[in-house]
């Protein structure tokens, strides 16, 4: 943690895989009781936890890192429905997550009251997700397959910033010929990825990665870029080029 702020990056997020890690929460203090960095989840799936419980950890790590913390937030990702069957848990429809998500971002914003504001990031896709993300909303990011084109995806973020101008974010999974680890399929074929001129890809040459990236900016409105651990070391040249633009 201490080499990736060292690099030059912002944000340290961590996903929901309970099976996986430490949970985020504890590990999230930590990382900001040691390091400068910001932090955040991307992202809490909503039925994995009460509105409440969630918006409870998400205030309390605001109040613990000194407003370092970001709540990043959705539905859950595919295959969500699994987990909870093995936890014993209810599976609900997906419009009843995003009534989860609505539920934790108005818990939330109580428990700041009028001394904090705890950005809240969501992916969201569908019209019903996109609509609250307008809403409530600081940040968004637009799921999507590794090899949905450009197109699309730039379609989703012209249509949304004319409901509501925020900050967008976007997830890639794909570097070169490397696939981050759970940030997409495992069957991820990064050749398909590049053939769809994919926005989940970038160049593993640091100056095209740059300059892909600021293309991006430019034209379709980007300025939060998430990429896997995985990545840091080889992307730490970029973050260097483009720091302070």
């Amino acid at each position: 943690m201490r080499r990736i702020a060292e690099s030059g990056y912002s944000t340290l997020l961590m996903p929901d895989f309970p099976r996986l890690q430490p949970a985020p929460g504890p590990t999230l203090a930590t990382v900001a009781a040691l390091t400068d960095l910001r932090v955040g989840t991307w992202v809490y799936a909503s039925p994995l936890r009460p509105a409440w419980l969630t918006a409870w950890e998400a205030h309390s790590l605001t109040e613990l890192t000194g407003g370092r913390f970001e709540l990043g937030i959705g539905t859950g990702r595919p295959g969500i429905e699994d987990e909870l069957r093995e936890k014993g848990a209810p599976v609900i429809p997906p419009n009843e997550r995003l009534a989860q998500v609505q539920e934790t971002v108005r818990a939330l914003r109580d428990l700041d009251g009028p001394d904090h504001h705890t950005p809240v990031a969501m992916a969201v896709r569908g019209a019903k997700a996109r609509a609250l993300a307008a809403e409530v909303a600081d940040t968004v990011t637009f799921a999507q397959l590794p090899d949905e084109s450009r197109v699309e995806v730039a379609r989703l973020a012209r249509d949304f910033r004319n409901l509501r101008d925020v900050e967008l974010a976007n997830h890639v999974s794909v570097m070169g010929d490397r696939v981050a680890p759970f940030m997409a399929p495992p069957d991820t074929d990064p050749a398909v990825v590049r053939a769809a001129d994919s926005l989940a890809t970038l160049p593993d040459d640091p100056a095209a990665a740059a300059e892909e990236i600021q293309r991006r900016r430019e034209e379709i409105g980007f300025s939060y870029f998430v990429l896997g651990v995985d990545f840091a070391d080889k992307f730490a040249p970029v973050v260097a080029v483009l720091a302070g633009r």
